[in-house]
């Protein structure tokens, strides 16, 4: 009897490395292992030492990634004119729309928001879309009334509203508006670190400060022939610090793969900084996801998180364990049906691999019957 259990055991061990192999170059994840014998004989009928249940339902591709938690959008902001810093936004602060960034000679650099950087001096007669943007700003501030944002010429109207906005701030009221005046970006920065500190001479193109958006996003790397598993707009859920768990999609996939050295860089993790033979680098992929409440998300900058993949769902199908997958002798997989007291070999056709389970199909299996597994 024992011979037979070891043969039934050398079938599913023999299925299960066959599963691998197949799936792989895939992306699957084998999440059981080959069962070891446990010293139990089979019984005397031939049945298998334990059984689970054919169930129908959904089955889903998905996995799990660890992920960073970060801000969004980092840039640098440069002087634009020579001087001496005088102040700058603390670290980890938010600046929203009209607020200081940072002062040059006691004259601050004040948050506008807009995709064009502000790479010229604005004034009368001036035409684009950074104009749009100043009036937009405008508008939103108070200080545009009757202003059409939707025009990108720096009209009397517009020198009126700047000036208006310079007597808020207790400027000079020139109507125009100073290269150094303004930094535009998308939304709300948030001062990521200080890049140079008061009383230093930043000057044009050197760094004053690093800042972030403030809404919270999550980055990871995937194999790069894993991308495909990853799609923009596909759900996902983040394992949060604490525990806590958030919903969320993937906003972006990677087109261009970097090399990633799994022993932590060039040289890393063992002998001889040189290049030839260091790292064991793979091609990845950076993918970004964002919140669907981004404001509810907490946790410090840059706190590992794992990120659970939904993957590709199938609806309302067949599965067992993988475990339970046999290695016929005619070739492909079957399960072993164990119904009223005996035991017989079904062959079937695989389909998605999830969760442990994989999708079956053929022969004659229905939902709610028993399997043959092996005993761990």
């Amino acid at each position: 009897m024992r011979s037979g259990l070891m043969a039934r055991r050398g079938r599913w061990l023999v299925a299960a490395l066959a599963v691998v192999l197949a799936v792989s170059g895939g992306g699957y994840v084998l999440l059981d292992r080959p069962a070891r014998d446990d010293g139990r004989r089979q019984h005397a009928d031939g049945l298998p030492p334990a059984t689970d249940e054919v169930r129908r339902g959904d089955l889903s591709s998905g996995s799990q990634v660890d992920g960073t938690l970060g801000y969004a959008g980092e840039r640098k902001l440069s002087a634009s004119g020579p001087g001496v810093l005088t102040w700058a936004a603390a670290e980890g602060s938010a600046v929203e729309r009209d607020g200081r960034l940072y002062e040059v000679n006691g004259r601050a650099v004040r948050l506008m928001y807009g995709t064009v950087p502000m790479y010229r001096p604005l004034k009368a007669g001036d035409k684009g879309e950074d104009v749009k943007q100043l009036k937009r700003n405008l508008v939103a501030l108070g200080h545009g009334t009757g202003l059409d944002a939707s025009d990108g010429t720096f009209t009397q109207g517009t020198a009126a509203a700047v000036k208006r906005w310079q007597k808020a701030h207790k400027e000079k009221e020139t109507g125009e508006v100073a290269r150094e005046d303004i930094a535009f970006a998308p939304g709300p920065q948030r001062v990521k670190r200080g890049d140079a500190a008061v009383g230093d001479e930043p000057g044009p193109g050197k760094p004053v400060l690093t800042v972030t958006g403030t809404e919270r996003i999550v980055r990871f790397q995937l194999d790069a022939a894993k991308a495909g598993s990853a799609k923009t707009g596909d759900k996902v859920t983040v394992r949060l610090p604490g525990g806590t768990g958030a919903s969320g999609k993937i906003d972006s996939v990677g087109s261009t793969a970097a090399p990633d050295d799994q022993n932590g860089g060039p040289g890393g993790g063992g002998g001889g900084g040189g290049g030839g033979g260091g790292g064991d680098k793979k091609a990845k992929v950076e993918v970004i996801v964002v919140f669907d409440s981004p404001g509810d998300v907490k946790g410090p900058d840059q706190s590992p998180v794992s990120v659970s993949l939904t993957g590709e769902t199938r609806t309302g199908v067949l599965s067992v364990p993988v475990g339970a997958l046999l290695a016929l002798s005619g070739g492909g997989f079957g399960v072993q049906v164990v119904e009223n007291g005996r035991a017989r070999d079904v062959k079937v056709e695989l389909g998605m691999f999830g969760n442990g389970r994989v999708e079956v199909t053929g022969g004659d299996l229905k939902e709610g019957m028993r399997v043959g597994v092996p005993k761990i």
